[in-house]
């Protein structure tokens, strides 16, 4: 039985209503190393019971595990009480290489027909591309999941890690519900342009990344080594002098965080919530504990003095390293 204890917010001009803050299992399928099918599954309801709503995946996370798990653990659930994100487009091969983006009409109406099988369900809530396919226009991919929002498969369309060019080249086709966008306390890329945009247009963020992948919390220490399968051993904030000035900065973090009695997760998602209602954290939960930490921030109160003192204890052009190594940097559409 749901509760509502979190607050919803209208996702867009006319998107869902969506939970404050929502939950992304992407974890769940071994991007951060091995995972736990049964505490994951046991997560999922927690959030569900909470009174979160809102479960982003792709259908390229674990090459459909992620679907499969969300199919089974939302199965005994009103389908009303959910609300489906999923990405698209991402190729992938054997022993998880990546083959690139395709987002071409048909190519599109094939993922989603397999997305509706694992999960389990005959419409999904919010569509979107992973990435940008720089050989498809945005025209025609947001045209096609268009004419699958008139079929009765897809009820809302968003996007993910684009620049402001092609966010206004989709809205002019179809109204956009969200980007999806990494956005944290050391990820501010989107304030200057693309987030002033996104408001123009009545476009909401949902944003992923908001605890840096584990660095703004207590999970990751000085000498913390990494699975070769867990997306951190190759991202630059993660390596070597990079780590261990990224953790100094986390450090003073955490001193505010004691002050204040929260933990340093809570903190930094408190500050992203701060930033306004149309932005949404999405929050990478394994475990129900971090679920129920996550969900702590939504009582946390900053004033202006410790919006100030957060955000000097963690100068943005002190974060060492990019967000992603270079070659998935290069794929972004939102960093050109």
């Amino acid at each position: 039985m749901t509760t509502s204890k979190i607050p919803t917010v209208q996702l867009g001009k006319n998107g869902p209503a969506v939970s404050r803050i929502g939950l992304g299992a992407m974890g769940m399928s071994g991007m951060y190393g091995a995972a736990d099918d049964v505490e994951s599954t046991a997560t999922i309801h927690a959030a569900l019971d909470s009174g979160a709503n809102l479960i982003d995946t792709g259908d390229f996370y674990g090459a459909g595990h992620n679907e499969l798990l969300i199919g089974k653990a939302i199965a005994e659930r009103p389908r009303e009480d959910v609300v489906l994100s999923v990405k698209f487009g991402a190729l992938r091969g054997p022993g998880g290489t990546w083959g690139g983006t395709d987002n071409r009409p048909a190519a599109l109406r094939n993922f989603l027909v397999y997305s509706l099988q694992r999960l389990g369900v005959d419409y999904i809530d919010i569509y979107r591309p992973a990435r940008l396919d720089p050989n498809v226009p945005i025209e025609d991919t947001v045209g096609a999941i268009a004419e699958l929002i008139e079929a009765g498969y897809v009820r809302h369309i968003g996007l993910s890690e684009v620049g402001v060019d092609t966010i206004r080249r989709a809205a002019a086709v179809h109204p956009i519900a969200d980007l999806q966008i990494e956005y944290s306390l050391i990820s501010r890329g989107i304030e200057a342009e693309i987030l002033p945009l996104c408001r123009e247009l009545g476009i909401d963020i949902t944003a992923y990344g908001v605890l840096s992948r584990g660095l703004l919390s207590d999970s990751v220490q000085s000498g913390t080594t990494f699975a070769a399968n867990d997306f951190r051993a190759h991202s630059p904030r993660f390596q070597g002098e990079n780590l261990g000035r990224n953790l100094k900065l986390v450090d003073a973090l955490a001193a505010i965080a004691k002050d204040k009695g929260v933990s340093v997760a809570q903190l930094a998602i408190a500050w992203v919530l701060t930033r306004g209602a149309d932005i949404v954290p999405i929050i990478g939960a394994r475990r129900r504990d971090r679920w129920s930490e996550a969900v702590g921030a939504l009582d946390i109160s900053l004033t202006v003095d410790d919006l100030s003192t957060i955000e000097a204890a963690v100068p943005v052009d002190q974060i060492a390293g990019e967000r992603y190594a270079s070659e998935q940097m290069a794929m972004l559409d939102s960093e050109r």
